[in-house]
């Protein structure tokens, strides 16, 4: 199981998207998503999530939010966990990304964006400040063929 954060980084009512284009043998490839990567050795998901958007984007965050874990699942490719935040306070220029173009989009035009479809259901969840939640996302080719949302709660009596 391959770890990886997931980072959506807001401003001006955008959101921060990565035209997936340069890479090759990418899962991603020609999607539009938000910034991260994979956890190197001995990293917690809060050191990965700054320094992966320190390197794609050259944005140092100051204020960021941990909003859900995703169990990404796709036909020949290594499931994945990706940790998954929201961001909006940062310093910084943003720099050229070697893994395809950034461009900051509105959050309203993002579902014209080619997205996976289960990206669309948890930048709703995002976009209605939902709790914590986990989400199951599984595809065959580009198509979503199981999602389930979980919203954990726990008590201790």
């Amino acid at each position: 199981m391959k770890l990886t954060t997931l980072c959506y980084i807001e401003k001006d009512n955008c959101y921060l998207m990565l035209h997936r284009t340069k890479k090759e043998n990418d899962v991603n490839k020609d999607k539009w998503i938000g910034v991260g990567g994979k956890f190197e050795s001995g990293e917690t998901p809060e050191e990965c999530v700054l320094r992966e958007v320190k390197e794609e984007t050259g944005l140092t965050l100051l204020k960021y939010r941990y909003r859900g874990l995703l169990t990404f699942m796709a036909e020949g490719w290594e499931d994945e966990y990706i940790h998954l935040y929201t961001a909006d306070a940062f310093e910084g220029e943003l720099t050229e990304c070697d893994e395809g173009t950034l461009e900051w989009v509105e959050k309203d035009r993002i579902e014209e964006l080619p997205l996976w479809e289960g990206d669309k259901i948890f930048l709703r969840l995002l976009a209605e400040d939902a709790e914590f939640f986990s989400m199951k996302l599984r595809y065959e080719g580009d198509r979503l063929v199981e999602s389930k949302v979980c919203f954990p709660i726990c008590a201790i009596e």
